[in-house]
């Protein structure tokens, strides 16, 4: 199968002419946009995808005290990630007593799911 195309020189387009028309436009709109790249910037980093895993499973509060032994780092780098998960606004926690049980907010998860889709 052939095709022929018509090779035309190249020409210099004049001066603030755009050199071409956007083929699409973005759906998302600044502040959503905003808004996503938090979510995806806080899954970004492979303990706390692992740790949403665990949590999104759980599907109810879980201990810090039973994250720990899941994942081969401190407690004071778990809280780490955790924190910037709840910055995030795809985790919350309560605390009672001297524990803090985290939980998935799933609104943050349909959120990100409703764009990828």
């Amino acid at each position: 199968m052939s095709v022929d195309l018509t090779l035309e020189p190249k020409t210099k387009r004049p001066k603030g002419e755009p050199c071409c028309e956007p083929v699409v436009y973005p759906d998302v709109e600044r502040a959503e946009a905003i808004r996503l790249a938090e979510l995806a910037k806080a899954l970004g980093d492979p303990v706390r995808l692992q740790l949403v895993d665990v949590l999104r499973k759980h599907a109810g509060k879980v201990c810090v005290c039973e994250l720990v032994p899941l994942f081969d780092i401190a407690q004071p780098t778990l809280s780490h990630h955790l924190r910037k998960l709840r910055e995030a606004g795809i985790v919350d926690s309560e605390r009672q007593g001297l524990w803090v049980y985290y939980y998935v907010l799933p609104e943050a998860l349909r959120e990100l799911s409703a764009w990828l889709h």
